[in-house]
């Protein structure tokens, strides 16, 4: 295994997961209340692994019997990337993000679990951003797509069990806007570096 595919999968994948998010939240929220914390960052990380999978492998399959679909799906991923990069360093200059968690009533196994689904595949852009951008970028390393979809699946092992398990010390910290101004100009960074690789590989 290419260590240098595989850790570039992994930065992807972070960068791409750490935004905040409804689901971040949910996953910070239930650490913090220390309800199903195993399940719900399990159900979060092997979601991600089979959609991660499920793009690296059915866009090879796509591309080979469509050709010109790679550039295509490179400039658009690319674009998408540049997008992505703004809307982050924008949100950055704004700092008006900020991570809130609400106390309530302990919820049922079952009814966290559904709510935890529901906030993972029912979300249009984990689409976007499993199957179609993680995918299209693995085209780029023909033979070791896997290598970095292993990257990719591992960065969000790490960040949901982190994120749930690491809350109580997470949740002061992500409460403040400064906290995700730095995160989020970080984000910018990383996507607007890998669109230049991506376009790069045309």
């Amino acid at each position: 295994m290419d260590l240098t595919i595989y850790f570039t999968g992994m930065m992807m994948g972070l960068s791409l997961i750490v935004a905040i998010g409804a689901q971040n939240a949910f996953v910070l929220r239930q650490g913090l209340r220390n309800e199903y914390v195993f399940a719900v960052c399990l159900s979060c990380a092997l979601s991600d692994a089979i959609l991660i999978v499920l793009g690296v492998a059915s866009l090879q399959q796509i591309v080979g019997v469509l050709p010109w679909l790679d550039p295509v799906m490179r400039y658009g991923g690319a674009a998408f990337l540049v997008w992505y990069g703004a809307k982050s360093l924008l949100s950055a200059l704004r700092g008006s993000g900020a991570l809130e968690v609400r106390d309530g009533t302990p919820a049922s196994f079952a009814g966290t679990m559904a709510m935890c689904l529901a906030l993972t595949w029912l979300n249009p852009h984990v689409y976007l951003d499993t199957v179609v951008l993680l995918g299209t970028v693995a085209t780029r390393f023909p033979g070791h797509q896997f290598a970095f979809a292993a990257g990719a699946t591992t960065g969000s092992f790490l960040f949901f069990f982190s994120l749930g398990y690491g809350s109580t010390r997470l949740g002061p910290v992500f409460s403040r806007p400064s906290s995700w101004r730095i995160l989020e100009a970080g984000i910018a960074c990383v996507m607007w570096l890998i669109a230049f690789e991506l376009l790069s590989g045309i």
